[in-house]
């Protein structure tokens, strides 16, 4: 391997990610949750620019949605073969993005990507999705074409994964790619896979994510009997229930679960009521149902079913102190399995980042959701990494373009002698 060789073409190429950056930019890949066709656009428009650069063995695995452009979710995956195929390392980048936001607080176009030299990191690019995930794409990219470029084999094949649907969930990302393999689709992935997926991280690259906390996103809804405002007797405050129970699902749930686990910031597990529909429209009528919802995010080592179990718990004894009906769903519970700190593929990115970097990473879990998690519960290694500012959702969302070449740096070692 020659790492000047790899490094120098990267190091030349700013024009280029400009160009990748400004034209995905340009073809805004909304999920239709969000009132958006989809990424069918910029999905085309990327295979066709890979194509014209030599990146030619593309398979595309389209998620039926009929919401969408052309009724179909997108899912790229590029293949670089390598001199072995066995242990194959994959990098996940997501071809969707978040909505802009208010537009007043944008002070440019949020699809027109504007480049400023006069960053403290030094020349940054803004636009929507030009950091979450278009950053992580055109590093893993930009590191494939540094490898063509001069003529040199992977290590192990490379396998480029350009997904959809990660901003609302992954039912058609890569959730869906999961559930098919073998079925409707051909097996993609295998358990000896290693998968890096740049779409999160620090400002120094320092820590690589390889857990996250078990997910549950819970709606619950209290059923009483609606009245006058002034007459209680006649009723079942709905309202004074839930507000009850949200306050003991908080303190018991705290209790129960109360371990800790260095490996997570905050190190505990967090148990939040969030979201409150609305009831009745008017002051003086006691409500007869009440919605609301709980954000939970519970150290692995505690199953989601031992959660329902105590939610179950503390919603009997609500419902026999205030006479109500109390029914409850979980939108998500994902529960998360870990990647070992010791693993290969943590050794391997861990020297490729201290190479480029020059600095000591370490392992880290979040409370946060990641489509890793979907690949580590499928029994593949997979870990978050990436060089970033964490600008991701914002007004005027960037991108450190010294960040994106470096982190292609990272990633071509890893494809050259991983």
């Amino acid at each position: 391997m020659d790492r000047e060789e790899l490094f120098d073409f990267i190091d030349k190429s700013v024009d280029l990610v400009v160009e990748l950056e400004t034209e995905l930019t340009r073809r805004p890949a909304i999920s239709p949750d969000s009132g958006g066709e989809g990424e069918w656009e910029k999905c085309r428009f990327l295979e066709g620019w890979l194509q014209s650069r030599g990146i030619t063995r593309l398979e595309r695995y389209d998620a039926p949605d009929e919401r969408a452009r052309e009724g179909v979710r997108p899912n790229l995956i590029a293949t670089i073969p390598g001199r072995s195929d066995e242990r194959r390392l994959w990098i996940m980048s997501h071809l969707d993005v978040v909505p802009p936001g208010e537009a007043s607080l944008w002070k440019s176009d949020p699809w027109q990507v504007i480049r400023r030299d006069d960053g403290p990191q030094g020349p940054v690019l803004i636009g929507r999705g030009v950091e979450d995930n278009q950053q992580g794409l055109c590093s893993s990219v930009l590191a494939a074409l540094a490898l063509l470029s001069r003529g040199m084999t992977p290590a192990h094949t490379v396998k480029l994964l350009f997904a959809a649907d990660e901003e609302n969930g992954s039912r058609y990302g890569i959730d869906w790619l999961l559930k098919h393999q073998g079925k409707t689709i051909p097996a993609i992935f295998r358990e000896d896979d290693l998968v890096l997926i740049p779409d999160g991280g620090d400002r120094r690259g320092e820590t690589i994510e390889i857990a996250e906390k078990n997910l549950l996103w819970a709606r619950f809804t209290t059923t009483g009997v609606q009245a006058h405002g002034s007459r209680p007797d006649q009723g079942i405050n709905a309202h004074l229930a839930a507000a009850d129970l949200a306050v003991r699902l908080h303190d018991g749930l705290s209790k129960r679960f109360s371990g800790r686990d260095p490996l997570f910031e905050p190190d505990y597990s967090t148990f939040q009521p969030t979201k409150k529909e609305a009831n009745v429209p008017n002051i003086n009528t006691i409500p007869g149902e009440d919605v609301f919802y709980m954000d939970m995010r519970v150290l692995p080592r505690y199953s989601i079913q031992e959660v329902r179990e105590e939610i179950d718990r503390i919603k009997a004894g609500v419902e026999a102190r205030y006479g109500v009906t109390i029914g409850y769903t979980l939108p998500q519970a994902i529960q998360s399995k870990p990647t070992a700190a010791d693993s290969p593929l943590v050794g391997l990115l861990s020297r490729a980042v201290r190479e480029v970097y020059a600095v000591e990473t370490r392992p880290v879990g979040i409370g946060g959701g990641t489509v890793g998690a979907y690949l580590r519960n499928a029994g593949i290694d997979a870990v978050v990494w990436s060089r970033m500012d964490e600008s991701a959702h914002q007004p005027n969302e960037y991108t450190v373009l010294a960040n994106i070449l470096g982190d292609a740096k990272v990633m071509a070692l890893l494809m050259a002698s991983g």
